[in-house]
């Protein structure tokens, strides 16, 4: 797996493209995709460890934004075209604001961007929102653990704001519902994404030209991906049974998850099933 520190411009699927000439391989992918505007930490997996991505999208993640107050886009960020435009944020202190932010940290589901990757009768919302088509979408359970104002800018209506949220909370989404909090109307004019989980972008590659001399110095340990899941140990028996899809004895462990390990080698990932450990993800040679 690589980290990887996202410029603006490229989207996440550019970069992917990119480990994959590196590194002369097809399976690779990412594991939370950034908008093309957006910066920062992106993890990227390459050849087995693709398998693990889902494990990775399950962590929090860390996000410093700005937002900018006066009107909504189409696409709730900087990208999109103008829409809804108000002024009375002009009488906004940063009491208010504070305010406003604990009211959106409470909201329990969010309406996603309708530019965004949600399926719309089996299509991206984007290719919708693209071709004029109206999208409605669904609200989603989200969970933001964390959200304050890092600055206030009352002249410039930019607000710096920091964010710790769970897998599948669009930040644009939050820049949106605070303008509304507000009684007023925004939009995310920056993001940078700085941690996910235990890692830290200060500790990824930059994605620069010279990206395909860093990169194979910069390849982490497959078994990063899945440091956060519980460590079960195989003795050589059930190592055996793991890599051929078979169950095994929980022995009382009662994690969902777990990552299953026979000494140093990363098997793959198991999921507790009627008491017994059922192999979700094998990754055999």
């Amino acid at each position: 797996m690589l980290l990887l520190d996202k410029p603006a411009g490229p989207t996440s699927h550019d970069l992917v493209s990119a480990v994959r000439r590196a590194f002369g391989m097809q399976r690779v992918g990412h594991a939370g995709t950034l908008d093309p505007a957006a910066t920062g930490l992106l993890v990227v997996l390459v050849g087995r460890a693709t398998r693990l991505a889902r494990f990775v999208a399950m962590l929090t993640k860390r996000y410093t934004g700005t937002v900018r107050f006066g009107w909504e886009t189409t696409s709730d960020d900087a990208a999109g075209e103008p829409t809804e435009r108000d002024e009375s944020w002009r009488a906004t202190t940063r009491a208010d604001l504070e305010a406003a932010l604990a009211r959106v940290q409470r909201q329990s589901v969010q309406a996603p961007p309708a530019v965004s990757a949600k399926q719309v009768d089996g299509q991206r919302a984007y290719r919708l929102a693209r071709r004029g088509e109206a999208v409605e979408l669904r609200p989603v359970p989200v969970t933001i653990l964390d959200l304050r104002v890092a600055s206030f800018d009352p002249a410039t209506g930019a607000a710096g704001i920091e964010v710790v949220c769970g897998s599948g909370t669009y930040v644009r989404a939050i820049a949106r519902d605070l303008g509304r909090a507000l009684g007023t109307r925004a939009h995310l004019a920056a993001l940078r994404r700085t941690t996910i989980g235990p890692w830290d972008v200060r500790d990824a590659v930059v994605a620069d030209d010279a990206l395909r001399e860093t990169l194979p110095r910069a390849l982490r340990p497959m078994a990063e991906a899945v440091a956060h899941l519980p460590r079960l140990a195989l003795s050589v028996e059930d190592a055996r049974r793991f890599r051929h899809g078979m169950k095994l004895d929980a022995a009382g462990r009662s994690e969902a998850l777990v990552a299953a390990f026979e000494g140093d080698e990363l098997l793959g990932v198991a999921r507790l099933r009627d008491g017994v450990y059922a192999p979700d993800v094998v990754l055999a040679a």
